[in-house]
């Protein structure tokens, strides 16, 4: 559900963390082998991902009939990181667990997300992103602890004195996060480059190692579907 002036309408207790700049792209594909059995694909040239303490929404600066906004909870996003190649923006990777009835072809178990910062900002939007899940799932963890199950759990309860809202860099500029806020909770597939956020020298993974990584985690979360149901 859109807003004309706050991008999307908000959740019961949901509260905005982090904004990206406009020019912020986005792409949604299916993983590895189930590209070709599955004709799925999403693209959105500029708009504004956002970050908040239930899930993430992208919104398009022109919305199409393919794509009017997209979304998806916090705890259906795995194996985030960021890449920083040597020419062009960074950019932030995910797989996506999809919902029922979310738009995504239910043959699919997950799809792979990239959202790219074309005026900065994606290690800031991981780090935050890692921070909010990280308490999400101790939220979680404490919940089933108790014997009442995750769907019981009081988002507002949620501790975010640590996470101010933050609306993306001004003016073009690079939204570089203080040296000890650069650091990902999770360490990235690889170092990232000499791109706008850092400077350091990559270090280069092995081949196919973030399409191997990436199918793994997929094929774990089928089986757990597969459990589930």
């Amino acid at each position: 559900m859109l807003h004309s002036q706050d991008g999307f309408v908000r959740l019961p207790n949901e509260q905005l963390i982090i904004t990206s700049p406009p020019r912020t792209s986005l792409s949604l594909q299916p993983l590895g082998s189930n590209a070709s059995k599955e004709k799925f694909s999403v693209q959105s040239g500029t708009g504004q991902i956002y970050l908040t303490n239930q899930r993430i929404v992208y919104v398009p600066s022109q919305p199409t009939k393919d794509l009017q906004s997209f979304s998806a909870p916090l705890l259906h996003v795995h194996d985030t990181h960021v890449t920083a190649p040597f020419f062009g923006p960074n950019a932030w990777l995910a797989l996506v667990q999809p919902v029922p009835g979310g738009g995504i072809p239910a043959s699919l178990p997950a799809v792979q997300l990239k959202v790219t910062f074309k005026e900065g900002g994606a290690f800031d939007f991981h780090n935050q992103f890692e921070r909010i899940k990280e308490r999400m799932q101790q939220a979680v963890e404490n919940t089933q602890a108790s014997s009442r199950g995750a769907r019981n759990l009081d988002l507002s309860s949620v501790h975010l004195d640590e996470l101010p809202a933050y609306s993306g860099p001004q003016g073009g500029a690079s939204g570089t996060a203080p040296a000890s806020e650069n650091r990902p909770r999770s360490p990235p597939a690889h170092r990232p480059g000499p791109g706008p956020e850092t400077g350091s020298e990559p270090m280069e993974p092995p081949p196919d190692y973030e399409e191997v990584q990436q199918q793994s985690v997929a094929e774990a979360l089928e089986e757990r579907l597969r459990r589930d149901s």
